[in-house]
C-alpha cells in the first residue's frame, strides 16, 4: 500500500491496482501480520478494506435494439434507467441499486410506452480496475396509456466495465428485457365491436451504455 497527502494505492494479491483521493478515504483497515521472520515468503498479500465518503452511486443506463412481440411484430425498442445504489461492497465493485426507467417499444401496429419500477445488480467477473460484468433486474413495468396494463418486467446483460476513477466507470453491455403487457384488442362481428384484453411476453434485445457516477 502507498499513500500520500493526495491519493491511497493499494494492490491486491493479483496485482490489480486500486486508487482514491485521499480526501475520500475515511480509514484504511488492515490486517494484521506477524512479524517478519514469522511470515512465509509465499504468503499472498492481504488487501485493505478501503473505507470512501462516497456511500451512493447513480448508474445511468442508454441503449436500444430490436422490440419483439412473439408471432406477431418486430420492430424497434429503446430503454434507459437511472439506478440509486452502492457501488463497493467491502472489496468488491459490486453494485446494487434500485431506480426508475424507460421502456419504448415502436412495433408495426403499437408504440408500448413502459416506466420499469425495478431493482437491480451489477457484479464483475473479477476484481479488476477493467472488468467484465453480469447484471440483472427484476420489477414491475407500468404501462403509459390507458389502453394496455403493464406487467412483471425482467431483464439481464453482459459486457464489459471500464474503470475512469474510483468513482465513476463506463461500462458496454448486451441485454435482453423481458416485459409482460395486456392490450386492448377490438374485434367486430356483425357490425358489434367486442373488446377483450391480451396477453402479451414483449422482448427487446439490444446493447447498452452504462455509467456509474
Amino acid at each position: 500500500m502507498l499513500q500520500n497527502d493526495d491519493v491511497v494505492i493499494v494492490r491486491d494479491a493479483e496485482g490489480a491496482r486500486f486508487q482514491y483521493p485521499r480526501a475520500d478515504v475515511l480509514e484504511i483497515l488492515a490486517d494484521e501480520q506477524p512479524a517478519a521472520e514469522e511470515t512465509p515468503a509465499e504468503e499472498e498479500e492481504q488487501l485493505p478494506e478501503i473505507k470512501t465518503s462516497k456511500k451512493m452511486t447513480a448508474l445511468l443506463e442508454l441503449g436500444g435494439g430490436a422490440a419483439v412481440k412473439p408471432n406477431e411484430a418486430v420492430g424497434a425498442g429503446v430503454a434507459g434507467t437511472l439506478l440509486i445504489g452502492t457501488h463497493h461492497i467491502g472489496r468488491r465493485h459490486i453494485f446494487i441499486g434500485g431506480g426508475l426507467g424507460y421502456n419504448g417499444l415502436f412495433l408495426k401496429d403499437d408504440k408500448l410506452h413502459f416506466l420499469p419500477i425495478q431493482v437491480a445488480v451489477r457484479v464483475p467477473f473479477i476484481e479488476a480496475k477493467n472488468a467484465p460484468v453480469f447484471g440483472a433486474a427484476l420489477g414491475y413495468a407500468v404501462a403509459l396509456s390507458k389502453e394496455y396494463k403493464g406487467g412483471i418486467y425482467a431483464g439481464v446483460d453482459v459486457g464489459y466495465r471500464f474503470a475512469i476513477n474510483p468513482r465513476t466507470a463506463l461500462a458496454l453491455m448486451a441485454f435482453v428485457q423481458f416485459q409482460q403487457a395486456k392490450v386492448n384488442s377490438t374485434i367486430t362481428i356483425e357490425g358489434v365491436d367486442f373488446t377483450n384484453k391480451i396477453g402479451y411476453n414483449l422482448v427487446t434485445p439490444g446493447v447498452k451504455l452504462a455509467f456509474y457516477f
